[in-house]
């Protein structure tokens, strides 16, 4: 049908728009000096150049070199089809080189008044056309104006004519330079214009002078940078000239703009900034609409407008852009690309308002099609209308349009997810509270007043009365209190609905102290109301998500992420973003070492976190959770190990054949919250350097392990059972390590060193050196040992533990009594150790449940007992685990012991004995 279509409106002169129609008539002789195809950089070069040969004057060039490019998009784009993203480019490129040419002669022009402008060096100083907005991320419609900023690099004079005079600042120099690029580009001549040139996102607007210098620019965004302008310098890159995108010097712009537009924490406090200026936005619109209902049709600015999916996009980059530097990209459907990969936005989302931005754009250029106005507004004519619903293939007569129903759908569904991001699903009011907060109603008095302490339960305003004194709320911000006393209001209220237990809500106030390190944390939950709910929740489950939320507070956002209950920890996939965000750090210059400490902190807390929510929502058992953590351990090691190479100065190779060796906990992948890492650094690199390149390098790695920054801290890291253990080398090679554990040589292992290796494993580094470690634990385990001396050595050691750890009796320990976790695992490492040999299935690092039932199987232990034993192990495990997370002891008296402990604790016995004999 749509061939149809296109096939009809071919047949008619109508097929092209007005302005069409007066390109050709007025330029019938040029227009076969533009090369065939889309009208790109290379070609519109190329028309100019025959242009200028031709004896045309610059200005006249330019402006009929973009009639004749402008021209050939409307027929490819209307009869073709033409991609709009590949308009949108060649548009692009059109004002990024008639921009290079007008600037080029402009400096020509002043150099010959007054001389070059040079620096106290001596050095030319740099001038930079700065796009903003579409032009900025590569997206110029078709009649746009182009925003640009005119930033200089420093200050300085012009070295004046050879005759000594005509010497200016750089500043008049530069703002002569903007008034003649104005009039090469700007101004309308026979032939038209290039392009309308709007300067009004420069700093102070339209008041403030035509060009600014770079330490101008700098100190503007300090002192008086608002919120909205942010969302503008996202956007912002040099577009002339070409030069200065590859010149080092240029690289001090976005050295001060970066800083401007992204924090380095969770921004949510841009949410009021750019709320306020959405209803500038459309109180405007709707002022220019008042009695001229056409202009309630505007694609642009009119509610489920292209300006809301652009706020959509730019306000989740603004806000998350600092810690997630892949999603810092000027296109709007790059971004949404991104935001879709780093979890943000669902990926139907995306692809709707993929979908409905490309609509509205190409519609957008249609009617800008008709005569080269810089109109969004949907004609009212029957005959233009009919124009541009034919050329999209759609249909629009006196019966039915089809064109306006796309349409109405399309902006009903961009308004209500712009409305569900900004305004909490519902519709904007012309005027706020100024808070933020539109999920309850404005509270009677601040939080540290008695007036609202007087609202809240008994229990929850005791609990807050002594935090509402201290000198640390009383200097908040006015604005800032507001919105914490909302927040304890929505817990009140949540607790009176049955939302959540006065247990989360006392909690919740206990947190509030370390919130505030962060206002924007305050912001985060005042925006996102289902995030508060669901950690008001979470906080009534269990008490160590409040200690972690203690430490980590910017982890609350994980909340919203809808990857968190329906996935487990993907390593590939963590290792992946970890690595796309450490390119991402890379091209924009700043890969150091500080921002990559922090977003391996920040990547580890917020995945501890979704794991620590999945459990204590049920969602997994506590062998997924040691399976996730330890996963999680080796994943972030291994991206340590890689980032801190390459950032190591005595590196000798492009990568380190070093590798971590994981015990205890680690080892065998039965991590907890908040575990400390046992671990072994080996190499196997038989260059001369080696040993100090990789003492250097370990050094290294455990600073980037155990160094707390401003995002936390990593590990403890314990490397105590190396070789010779704290008096031995921190890093040892592959062979020094083979024989000290086998024995080789006078400096051996003891066995206490080979009860630790059967819970060894390789988790990170080179993975050449797997192998040759796992060769080494498995000759340690097969080796040939008096079995009578290896019983009485681990019970020695055991005995040794027990005494360290002592317990009453009338109480039991989960871990260390008799019978506990603790008897269970020397039993294990005993049959490892004395029947390895014989039976090489007990080699593998299965963890100990799977060992017990093997060693049953293979008939070291009489029926029944290992299998019981296994059982009992993995439900001491689920309540060493549940106390923890509760913060509760781990021993329990045995009046109050649950009725299946004393068969976990007779089970452990009955092992121990099976395998050492009477305790």
């Amino acid at each position: 049908m749509k061939q149809d279509v296109r096939n009809d409106v071919a047949a008619a002169d109508a097929a092209h728009s007005r302005f069409v129609q007066r390109i050709r008539r007025r330029y019938e002789a040029e227009l076969p000096l533009l090369a065939p195809g889309l009208p790109r950089r290379e070609a519109v070069a190329a028309l100019i150049d025959t242009l200028l040969q031709r004896g045309s004057p610059l200005a006249s060039a330019l402006r009929v070199a973009r009639q004749l490019a402008l021209e050939r998009l409307a027929v490819l784009d209307v009869e073709q089809d033409a991609p709009m993203a590949e308009v949108a480019m060649c548009m692009t490129e059109l004002a990024e080189l008639t921009l290079e040419r007008a600037l080029a002669d402009a400096q020509d022009e002043l150099d010959a008044l007054h001389g070059a402008p040079l620096n106290a060096q001596g050095q030319r100083i740099e001038f930079w056309v700065v796009g903003m907005g579409k032009l900025g991320g590569r997206e110029l419609n078709v009649s746009s104006d182009i925003d640009l900023i005119y930033v200089y690099e420093e200050d300085g004079q012009t070295i004046g004519r050879a005759d000594g005079t005509g010497c200016i600042s750089a500043h008049e120099y530069f703002a002569l330079v903007a008034k003649r690029l104005y009039a090469l580009i700007g101004d309308t001549t026979e032939d038209g214009f290039v392009f309308r040139v709007d300067l009004a996102l420069r700093p102070n607007g339209n008041s403030g002078p035509p060009v600014v210098s770079l330490s101008m620019l700098e100190e503007y965004f300090l002192v008086q940078g608002r919120e909205w302008e942010r969302f503008a310098w996202l956007k912002s890159r040099i577009v002339a000239p070409a030069a200065a995108v590859e010149s080092g010097r240029a690289l001090q712009l976005r050295d001060v703009v970066v800083p401007f537009v992204f924090r380095r924490y969770l921004d949510y406090g841009v949410f009021e900034g750019l709320r306020a200026l959405h209803r500038q936005i459309r109180d405007h619109a709707q002022k220019r609409a008042a009695g001229r209902p056409e202009r309630a049709n505007d694609v642009k600015l009119s509610r489920g407008g292209i300006r809301e999916i652009e706020f959509i996009v730019q306000l989740l980059q603004v806000v998350r852009g600092g810690q997630f530097p892949e999603i810092r990209t000027r296109s709007t459907l790059q971004a949404l690309q991104r935001l879709t990969a780093v979890g943000v936005m669902k990926p139907e989302t995306a692809a709707k308002l993929e979908a409905a931005y490309v609509f509205l754009r190409r519609l957008e250029h249609r009617i800008q099609y008709l005569d080269d106005q810089q109109t969004h507004l949907l004609p009212t004519q029957d005959g233009d209308l009919g124009w541009i619903a034919r050329s999209m293939g759609l249909s629009c007569n006196a019966d039915a349009c089809e064109l306006l129903d796309r349409l109405g759908e399309t902006r009903e569904f961009v308004a209500l997810e712009f409305d569900a991001l900004l305004h909490d699903g519902q519709a904007p009011q012309r005027s706020g509270n100024g808070n933020g907060c539109r999920n309850c109603g404005q509270p009677p008095a601040a939080l540290d007043t008695e007036a609202f302490l007087e609202q809240l339960p008994a229990p929850l305003a005791a609990r807050l009365r002594p935090l509402t004194g201290q000198p640390r709320i009383r200097a908040l911000r006015d604005e800032t209190k507001m919105r914490l006393a909302k927040l304890v209001m929505r817990a009140a209220h949540a607790v009176t609905s049955g939302g959540c237990s006065m247990d989360a809500a006392l909690r919740f106030v206990d947190w509030l102290e370390p919130l505030l390190r962060r206002e924007s944390y305050i912001a985060l939950l005042v925006e996102r109301p289902e995030v508060h709910k669901r950690l008001l929740g979470l906080l009534g489950l269990a008490r160590w998500p409040v200690r972690y939320l203690m430490q980590h507070p910017g982890v609350i956002d994980e909340l919203a992420d809808p990857r968190l209950i329906y996935t487990r920890f993907d390593a590939a996939a963590y290792v992946q973003e970890l690595e796309q965000r450490h390119q991402a750090w890379d091209r924009s210059g700043q890969a150091d070492e500080e921002s990559l400490l922090d977003t391996l902190r920040r990547a580890h807390h917020a995945e501890v976190f979704r794991t620590l929510v999945r459990d204590v929502e049920g969602h997994i058992t506590v062998e997924q959770v040691a399976d996730d953590l330890s996963s999680l351990a080796d994943a972030t090691l291994e991206c340590a190990l890689r980032w801190g190479w390459l950032h190591l100065k005595n590196r000798h190779r492009e990568a380190p054949a070093f590798a971590v060796i994981a015990y205890g906990k680690l080892g065998g992948k039965e991590l907890g919250y908040g575990s400390d890492l046992d671990v072994v650094f080996l190499y196997d690199d038989e260059d001369e350097r080696a040993p100090e390149v990789y003492a250097a390098f370990v050094r290294k790695v455990i600073t980037w392990l155990t160094l707390r920054t401003a995002a936390g801290e990593l590990f403890d890291i314990d490397t105590a059972l190396r070789p010779n253990g704290n008096s031995g080398l921190l890093v040892t090679s592959v062979q020094a390590f083979g024989n000290y554990q086998k024995g080789r040589g006078s400096n051996t292992a003891w066995t206490w060193e080979h009860q630790a290796i059967t819970r060894a494993r390789w988790c990170a580094g080179d993975p050449a050196i797997e192998a040759k470690f796992e060769e080494v634990r498995r000759a340690v385990i097969g080796a040939e040992r008096d079995r009578d001396a290896l019983r009485q050595e681990i019970r020695a050691m055991r005995d040794k533990v027990r005494q360290a750890h002592p317990v009453k009796p009338d109480r039991f320990d989960v871990k260390h009594s008799p019978g506990a976790m603790m008897d269970i695992e020397f039993a294990v490492q005993y049959l490892v150790l004395a029947h390895g040999a014989e039976h090489p299935g007990l080699q593998d690092n299965k963890g100990n449940i799977a060992l017990l039932q093997r060693a049953e199987a293979a008939g070291l232990l009489p029926a029944g007992i290992g299998s019981a034993a296994a059982d009992a192990y993995r439900e001491l495990r689920r309540a060493q685990h549940r106390a923890r997370l509760d913060e509760q002891p781990t021993q329990v008296r045995w009046e109050q012991a649950p009725p299946a402990l004393a068969g976990w604790r007779d089970a452990g016995l009955a092992l121990w004995r099976a395998v050492f004999g009477p305790a």
